[in-house]
């Protein structure tokens, strides 16, 4: 098989590059190592930057997000039994969307398979070859035969434990990771949300934040231990601390039966060059953000928008200074963002070892200087619903 950009990964980093380069006359073939069902029910996050709406807008992929998503103005602070909100559309004229991850990979997944345009599952990328050449190959294995897609460029945008990422030469690759000291615990509940906008919860007992998913569903997210099982947490232990947590006069907390639960361990990655001849990384590829800032889907599509605009660029006038450049534009952006999600769970969630206090202090003064200070608010505000 012969295309002009082999993309690996049906993702939102990989279906929204297919979709702005099909849009623009370049061939593309999307390789996905699952099955359709299993990518467009893996749940993810839901937060939608005002860029990423537009893009999908702009697309004419939007229809499913603008009827069924919920458009968020604000979220509230809370900390010390006292919620705060910051208003986005009177700080910043923005605004966020819910809209869960696979509902975006469904609407993308149908648009694609609509478009005819080529798209296998089941597909695993097992090598990658030639990508110092012009004229670099996938090897990938389907139904139990190997296989190649023969292209001028391959888009490595599967995630954290995919093929594209190990064909970086290990001599220029430098990684830069944290672990964090705990994790989330994460449900998902059949019960309308308890609030119309998200809450981020700061509690000596540890962060809590009350998302949503729809308005029949809620999802939920503690934070426990980093190497706490599922099983340490049954649902009735989840609904007693939630309670604590999110504690406010006047507010309560409403409960359903528990759909899903799991344990989310957080971290922190960069890989630096994020490209590398005709190979370019993108989204979880490249980079891992802690979910307290929502932020992983955005700086995904954020990726993806840079690199198809490189490629039009290049098969328009064989310019290539925006793809020659893709990585330190990406990185500018990528480094605020890991920056903004480090200091919004630094801000929030309780750390080990602070035995006198100190560390609980510091952080009730920066919830109240962010909440009483319309500089500061705005600063969230602008970082929260996305960077230019």
């Amino acid at each position: 098989m012969r295309t002009q950009v082999a993309i690996i990964g049906a993702g939102p980093a990989g279906l929204t590059l297919a979709h702005l380069l099909q849009r623009r006359g370049i061939e593309t073939v999307v390789l996905e190592s699952h099955a359709r069902q299993h990518v467009e029910t893996r749940v993810r996050a839901g937060i939608l930057e005002h860029a990423t709406v537009e893009t999908l807008r702009d697309l004419g992929l939007a229809v499913r997000l603008d009827q069924e998503g919920l458009e968020h103005r604000g979220v509230e602070l809370r900390f010390d039994g006292r919620g705060h909100r910051i208003a986005f559309d009177q700080l910043v004229g923005r605004s966020i969307w819910v809209y869960g991850q696979h509902e975006v990979v469904k609407d993308l997944v149908a648009a694609r398979v609509e478009s005819g345009h080529p798209m296998l599952f089941e597909a695993e990328a097992i090598s990658l070859d030639g990508v110092d050449s012009a004229s670099p190959a996938v090897r990938y294995r389907q139904n139990g035969a190997e296989q190649s897609v023969t292209c001028d460029f391959v888009a490595g945008c599967d995630g954290f434990h995919g093929v594209a990422r190990s064909a970086m030469p290990p001599s220029t690759l430098r990684e830069y990771t944290h672990e964090y000291p705990f994790g989330w615990v994460g449900i998902l509940a059949a019960v309308a949300p308890s609030t119309d906008e998200l809450i981020y919860a700061s509690h000596t007992r540890g962060f809590a934040l009350h998302s949503l998913r729809s308005p029949e569903l809620s999802r939920l997210y503690l934070q426990c231990e980093p190497n706490d099982t599922i099983g340490q947490w049954p649902d009735r232990r989840i609904w007693d601390e939630l309670h604590t947590r999110f504690e406010c006069p006047g507010w309560s907390l409403a409960e359903g039966p528990v759909l899903e639960k799991n344990i989310t361990i957080m971290r922190s990655y960069v890989a630096e060059p994020m490209q590398h001849g005709r190979l370019y990384l993108a989204g979880d590829a490249a980079h891992i953000v802690p979910p307290t800032g929502a932020k992983g889907l955005n700086l995904a599509v954020a990726d993806v928008r840079v690199l198809a605009r490189g490629l039009v660029e290049y098969y328009a006038t064989g310019d290539t200074n925006t793809l020659d450049t893709y990585t330190q534009t990406c990185l500018l952006r990528v480094w605020k963002v890991m920056h903004f999600s480090a200091w919004m769970t630094s801000m929030l969630h309780r750390f080990p070892g602070d035995s006198d206090g100190t560390e609980r202090r510091l952080q009730l003064a920066q919830l109240d200087y962010v909440t009483s200070s319309e500089a500061a608010a705005t600063a969230l505000a602008e970082q929260y619903t996305g960077l230019p």
